[in-house]
């Protein structure tokens, strides 16, 4: 039976067009000194050409007014209509609509508004590969249906190829005036790391002007070796420029005679709601200012998409982003940036290379949807993606080795993590086993959740990868699995190295018993002659492990260590990499460059997640918070409080060594709660108070 349609009209596109157009333009925005540095990956298009199509069942006539951004043509019931009409009428009765809709330069979308005909999840949408659904949702022809993609452009006159994140002025928390033979230069100091468009109004004559960028004075004021610069052509007035830049300090150098009334920034952000946000305070104001500087990393480093670090590299990696929709998670539950990073990611089919060119970061990206499915619920996204993930799934399956195992090709990149330790990464590493074990437990979720029976058994296929990491990999003498596998006179011969990675992963992703748990804790996570990760990213992974494993008063003398020794080094934002043992301009250093490490992040802003879900200690059991738990724990502290956003609202703890109150939303699903032994019960609406 046809249906007749009332929602709000918006408008709409093939599905993933949108991220993948935003994608390629966010992603080619970083420049190094002056050139451009696009990413190194495979960047695909948005479709040219789509079709959108619509069948209705009309009491009476109605007329229907189109926004096209691109050139199109109409058909009504199959017959092409004359020109672009910006307004058709579509008599009574059953009819189809159909729009074809050209745009090589942006993505075709298309906004229709009539009475009851609109423009949204009802209509159809296909690149012209002949895929259509019938008015019993039956597909026909060769393919896989996908609903069309929409978000919130459902103003007629902002098409999604309009989108820009919004600006807002900032003055430097200083200005130091800098005299020089040539002319004056103006030392900018905007106080913390931050993000945007200089700006410079009152420019008394025209003239050239260099711009050194630094996300530190020593970087800023080093003409020779900051990473990023520019050079403008100014005329009188005012001024703003082009392109988006991450410092905290900009010098600029000004010919003899210009002067500049007034200096500053547009400061670009994503608005975020607050009063819907995570969030955190308790007795060590260390540990609060750790959270307050995690959360503004993880704002900062936010934006279209959830990039890695705003100076450097400004692109969406999915071993970066999966620790940032956690966190996210924890503290603005931001779902539509969560998806778009996701699609983007991914791009079209074929398949032709591991995301990111990394075969971790492919097996990142399915836990990603498993993560995100269980925090939200959304059934209908994870129907929109699988068969992304189907064919995505098989390019795994077919670059395994003849054992069933993930190992490292010739045009992969195997990274794991920045290490200061002589560490193989090819051959079979442990490592890639968990990774590839926990991407086939996703895709058996995924296909049992869409009832796609005519897939593989991913399940049996996790398994199996399981048993042989087992067998191959544990260490029963050394309590610990072993790094990996490396290829010598032809065959493949175990690594003795042991690294925490493996063992922290199998933990984390529940693939070992409680006994040999507690072998791992003893004998690599806690062991000081395994090599220390130095990293964030990989910290952040060790950090859960050990909460999991019980030692959460010992995580929080370590979380104040690590990222409060980068607030007592003058950080504003969390860094890519900190090490303990260096101090001053040692910690601006990376890749050989003396300013080439990030300064602010993704992956710095952990804390977020691991006092949200350990100590708050809020964690869904069931996708969408239907169920839900809290293991509140003040892990040495004398009290603490907060909030952990869900889909339903926020869920406030309060707690001191006497007591715990906890109030939960309306709508949420049953939880329990866990204290020193007690358990209970509270559904939505209610409040609660437990003494212990």
């Amino acid at each position: 039976m046809a249906k007749t349609f009332r929602e709000k009209a918006t408008w709409i596109w093939y599905p993933g067009d949108f991220e993948i157009w935003l994608g390629n333009r966010f992603n080619n925005r970083r420049t190094e000194r002056g050139a451009v540095f696009p990413p190194f990956w495979k960047q695909d298009s948005p479709w040219a050409t789509v079709t959108f199509c619509l069948r209705v069942d009309l009491a009476r006539k109605e007329s229907v007014r189109l926004r096209v951004d691109g050139r199109f043509s109409l058909s009504l019931d199959g017959k092409l209509q004359f020109g672009q009409p910006a307004e058709f009428t579509v008599p009574a009765g059953r009819h189809e609509i159909a729009v074809k809709v050209h745009n090589p330069n942006t993505p075709p979308a298309l906004f229709a508004e009539g009475t009851t005909i609109r423009s949204g999840k009802d209509w159809t949408v296909t690149y012209e590969d002949k895929i259509w659904i019938d008015e019993n949702g039956v597909a026909h022809g060769s393919g896989v249906y996908v609903p069309p993609g929409q978000w919130n452009f459902d103003d007629p006159d902002r098409s999604p190829a309009s989108f820009r994140l919004p600006c807002e002025y900032h003055a430097p928390a200083s200005v130091q005036r800098i005299e020089r033979e040539e002319g004056t230069s103006l030392l900018l100091d905007f106080g913390s790391e931050t993000f945007g468009y200089l700006q410079l109004d009152g420019i008394s004559r025209p003239g050239s002007i260099d711009v050194f960028y630094g996300e530190s004075r020593e970087e800023a004021c080093d003409r020779d070796f900051c990473e990023t610069l520019d050079r403008f052509e100014l005329g009188k007035g005012d001024f703003t420029a082009p392109d988006s830049k991450a410092f905290r300090f900009v010098l600029v150098d000004l010919p003899a005679g210009m002067e500049i009334a007034r200096a500053g920034m547009q400061f670009e952000y994503l608005p975020q709601d607050a009063s819907s946000s995570g969030t955190f305070a308790c007795s060590d104001e260390e540990l609060n200012r750790i959270w307050e500087v995690s959360a503004y990393t993880l704002d900062l480093t936010t934006r279209e998409f959830m990039t890695d670090g705003i100076k450097r590299d400004r692109w969406t990696w999915s071993g970066d982003a999966i620790q940032s929709y956690l966190m996210n998670y924890y503290l603005h539950f931001d779902v539509q940036t969560v998806k778009r990073t996701i699609r983007q990611l991914r791009g079209k089919d074929p398949v032709t290379s591991h995301i990111n060119t990394i075969l971790d970061y492919t097996f990142y990206w399915f836990k990603s949807i498993c993560d995100y499915y269980l925090y939200t619920g959304d059934e209908a996204f994870v129907r929109e993606i699988y068969p992304r993930m189907k064919t995505l799934a098989d390019y795994v399956l077919g670059r395994l080795d003849s054992d069933g195992l993930a190992v490292g090709q010739p045009d992969d990149w195997v990274f794991v993590d920045w290490v200061d330790f002589p560490m193989h990464k090819r051959g079979v590493l442990c490592f890639e086993q968990f990774l590839l074990a926990k991407s086939l437990e996703t895709m058996q979720l995924c296909r049992d959740l869409v009832g796609d029976t005519g897939a593989p058994d991913y399940g049996a296929m996790a398994r199996e990868v399981l048993r042989k990491t087992d067998e191959r990999f544990w260490n029963s003498g050394a309590h610990a699995y072993m790094h990996a596998l490396e290829p010598q006179d032809g065959r493949m011969v175990l690594n003795p190295q042991i690294t925490k990675f493996p063992n922290m992963f199998a933990v984390n992703y529940g693939f070992v018993s409680e006994e040999r748990a507690e072998e791992i804790l003893e004998h690599v996570l806690q062991n000081p002659d395994v090599p220390a990760i130095t990293t964030p990213y990989m910290r952040f992974y060790e950090l859960e492990a050990l909460c999991s494993l019980g030692c959460k008063d010992g995580v929080i003398p370590q979380i104040k260590a690590y990222w409060g020794g980068m607030l007592r080094e003058g950080a504003t934002s969390f860094w890519e990499k900190y090490n303990l043992e260096m101090h001053g301009a040692e910690h601006l250093a990376m890749y050989g460059r003396p300013y080439g490490k990030s300064l602010c992040h993704a992956w710095g802003a952990s804390p977020l997640y691991l006092i949200g879900r350990y100590f708050l200690g809020v964690e869904p059991t069931a996708p969408g918070y239907a169920a839900w738990t809290a293991r509140p724990c003040l892990g040495g502290l004398e009290w603490m409080k907060g909030d952990v956003p869900t889909p339903h609202g926020l869920i406030h703890i309060e707690m001191d060594r006497s007591q715990l109150r906890i109030s939960v939303p309306k709508g949420i699903g049953e939880g329990t709660v866990f204290l020193d032994g007690q358990q209970l019960r509270i559904r939505g609406g209610e409040t609660a108070t437990i003494g212990y």
